[in-house]
């Protein structure tokens, strides 16, 4: 592993970040061109003094940045493909597909977009339904996404193997959220190909679940891009929201995003989201990924 590359590559890269860039405010006392080290690790999900040694490129504290680590700051720092594969070849990782998985670069049009929506719970994830990235508002609403590998970094695949993924919708609404995401899983199955990934999702799927099984074989297809929702939430009770998808050019990611009419209850639930936050409410199984703190931990999807 290339440390002291890694590490100029990193500075370099803050450097050229502006806070504006990434929803930060500019401050009249600011020293730095681009952002500060504190603020990448923040972005990164990452304890400041784990990101300082990264930087420093010293190999005497025994730093080894994940795949995972490694696509937090590739999105941190708004790496476009080519310099997220950088960054992955001088940690000397797999480089993972740009598109599939969840430390897949999202791409910069959905990034782009998501920083803007800062008052409403928005997401970007996989055609597998895996969370990319999302915003303090989405998890306020959904809880904070496990940080799963394999199939069950899946959504659709927790949905039908795991009960605890139903517990914020309705029970009167699980047998329509599971005709979508079969319908969804089809096209995006169809859209692949032969691919291994999605194969393998299939037919697990179809081994652990009856009901998976059956709606597959129904055959039905349908892409999700617009859903109205009724959401459970621990301490505002449900909330009805129109859910909607913008998908990228390929189709294999898209920007998920929830609102409301204006002067609707849903609307004023949402406003009361920022207040709540996400204090004893994310799902957690109690270990902090590399690098964060236990309380960092919570804040991450």
């Amino acid at each position: 592993m290339n440390l002291p590359e890694l590490g100029a590559f990193l500075r370099t890269r803050r450097d050229r970040v502006r806070p504006a860039e990434v929803g930060l405010p500019q401050g009249p006392r600011r020293r730095v061109p681009g952002l500060r080290r504190e603020e990448v690790a923040q972005l990164a999900g990452l304890s400041a003094d784990y990101y300082t040694e990264l930087e420093r490129g010293s190999a005497q504290n025994g730093v080894q940045p994940s795949a995972q680590t490694l696509a937090a700051l590739a999105r941190a720092l708004r790496l476009n493909g080519d310099e997220r594969d950088h960054l992955f070849h001088l940690a000397e990782r797999p480089v993972p597909p740009s598109a599939h998985g969840p430390s897949a670069h999202v791409q910069p049009a959905l990034l782009g977009l998501l920083d803007r929506l800062s008052n409403t719970p928005a997401r970007v994830i996989t055609d597998l339904h895996e969370t990319l990235v999302e915003n303090d508002l989405a998890r306020n609403l959904l809880g904070t996404s496990p940080a799963h590998h394999g199939p069950a970094a899946s959504f659709v695949y927790r949905w039908f193997t795991d009960p605890h993924a139903r517990e914020r919708y309705p029970v009167e609404d699980h047998p329509h959220h599971s005709r979508v995401f079969v319908a969804d899983l089809q096209a995006a199955a169809a859209r692949r190909g032969r691919d291994a990934e999605v194969t393998k999702v299939v037919a697990v799927l179809r081994h652990r679940s009856q009901e998976f099984a059956a709606l597959w074989d129904t055959h039905d297809v349908a892409v999700r891009r617009m859903d109205h929702k009724k959401i459970v939430h621990p301490t505002l009770g449900i909330i009805e929201l129109d859910c909607y998808n913008l998908l990228s050019e390929d189709g294999r990611q898209r920007l998920l995003w929830f609102t409301a009419p204006p002067g609707s209850r849903g609307a004023e639930q949402l406003k009361l989201l920022s207040v709540i936050g996400t204090q004893d409410l994310s799902v957690t199984d109690g270990t902090a990924p590399e690098g964060l703190s236990a309380a960092e931990s919570g804040s991450q999807r």
